[in-house]
């Protein structure tokens, strides 16, 4: 890793690096950047390999950060990354036994976060920074996916997108990476502007401004002032791209040079869609329109916001230079991520997992991707979180969207989905084909008697209700 260095990694993240020889411990650097020089001890100039926080991860050469987690603590784990051969230690206390050279800090994911920052001022690459509030994960495979048709590209595992795991992410580029595309998620003012610090990103993409998170951000002007801190440390020269349909992404200026690219649906924006063709669950056909150039795009992955995802990752793509066959063969290769409206066969149901999470925008997306199912459609909806004072109002909006949906079974699972459950039997006028349940569990134990063979069955909730295991219990077919 260029420039990462022992001495290096302590300069740039405050602490004070120790080098252990012989037994013998030795403070050789302190935070101020003063020379670790003197005694000539070996490995200050050594580049590191790696830089993580799961001692299972470590290579030999890197440098294990052991922080203290809610449920483990990384100090309990540097033995096991010494005698992995690792380069050195960022520590809160010196380790016992000085089995490896250790950098002490006050904090070690705030160390995380500075050594991220210091790496990524190493790197010339372009990094495509991508945020909203529904949207993020699928926007980033999609962007990744037309990227990598030209690209050696290096994007965010999963949905690491956070204070720790994007930091994991600029520190997992390596020097055959040609471009990285990394998700920027956040739930209080002041996290974007961190995480812009260490992306430095040269491409800003905001997907959209929902209502999710508005205990800490308020109001959805407070969702995009929060998520445009993206811009903070954008480069001068970079680009923004904004949907174009979102009426609070309409009020995005420029920054530095560029003003921002608009795509969505709209023929006015910068970049559209015209002649949209729903597939249902296979997914849809449309003609992207930018510039002079219009061609026609294959969309593998089901939904209306999936065509918004196309849309930014042609644009994007065109940016950095792609011809419109490899945004073309790029976005018909997208794959869907588990939890995301990843669409799954099975010999009794087709079961749509997007269960990861849920805020009242992304649960009537994945509605409306399910009203699209050609057999009897069921719904299996939990707790949204994080809603704020209006969260039972939110949630019984879900299930008046449900029945207007004409979505046949409604199954609403957790304490706030009654309300869900009440709006629904109101707006149906009965309750054929709506049901609540307290928990989970006492779901799954009724689910089979529920569905039917055929069924297009939609899995959806805040993460905190691990409807993961509905998915797991389906596609084993509740054994």
């Amino acid at each position: 890793m260029k420039n990462m260095t022992l001495e290096n990694i302590a300069a740039a993240c405050g602490g004070s690096l120790y080098m252990e020889q012989a037994g013998l411990s030795a403070a050789c650097h302190k935070a101020s950047g003063d020379s670790a020089g003197g005694g000539g001890l070996s490995g200050t100039q050594r580049e590191a390999s790696c830089v993580v926080i799961d001692s299972r991860k470590l290579e030999p050469g890197g440098v294990f950060v052991a922080a203290r987690g809610e449920r483990v603590d990384g100090h309990d784990f540097i033995p096991q990354a010494a005698e992995k051969g690792a380069l050195g230690i960022v520590c809160e206390k010196p380790p016992k036994g000085g089995e490896a050279p250790y950098i002490l800090v006050d904090d070690s994911f705030k160390a995380l976060r500075d050594i991220a920052e210091y790496y990524r001022r190493q790197l010339t690459i372009p990094v495509i920074g991508i945020t909203g509030s529904v949207g993020k994960t699928s926007t980033k495979e999609m962007i990744a996916g037309v990227l990598s048709q030209g690209f050696q590209t290096l994007k965010t595992e999963g949905n690491f997108n956070n204070e720790i795991g994007l930091p994991l992410t600029v520190l997992r580029i390596r020097p055959e990476h040609e471009a990285a595309v990394v998700e920027m998620g956040i739930s209080d003012f002041g996290e974007m502007h961190r995480l812009s610090r260490i992306a430095h990103p040269d491409i800003c993409v905001m997907t959209n401004i929902g209502q999710c998170h508005l205990e800490n951000l308020g109001s959805r002007e407070g969702i995009l002032r929060a998520k445009s801190e993206i811009f903070d440390f954008m480069n001068p020269d970079g680009h923004i791209f904004v949907n174009g349909d979102d009426d609070m992404l309409l009020t995005v200026k420029a920054r530095g040079k560029n003003r921002p690219v608009r795509f969505g649906m709209d023929p006015a924006n910068d970049v559209y869609a015209s002649g949209v063709e729903n597939r249902g669950l296979l997914g849809s056909r449309a003609v992207i329109h930018m510039d002079t150039w219009a061609f026609p795009v294959d969309i593998p992955l089901p939904g209306a916001h999936m065509v918004y995802n196309a849309l930014a990752a042609a644009a994007v793509g065109k940016c950095l230079g792609l011809t419109r066959e490899q945004i073309r063969s790029g976005i018909a290769k997208v794959a869907a991520v588990n939890g995301r409206s990843h669409v799954i066969s099975l010999p009794s149901y087709t079961v749509i997992d997007d269960c990861y999470n849920a805020n009242p925008v992304s649960m009537r997306a994945a509605l409306d991707l399910l009203s699209t199912a050609f057999s009897r459609k069921a719904a299996i909806l939990g707790d949204m979180f994080e809603l704020g004072e209006k969260e039972r109002e939110m949630h019984g909006g879900i299930g008046a969207y449900a029945v207007d949906k004409a979505i046949d079974v409604i199954v609403c699972v957790g304490e706030l989905s009654r309300s869900m459950y009440e709006e629904a039997c109101r707006r149906r006028g009965n309750e054929a084909g709506i049901y609540w349940f307290g928990t989970r569990d006492e779901m799954l134990g009724k689910l089979p008697g529920i569905l039917r063979q055929g069924d297009s069955v939609l899995v959806k909730a805040s993460h905190g209700m691990r409807f993961e295991r509905v998915v797991e219990l389906l596609q084993n077919g509740f054994r």
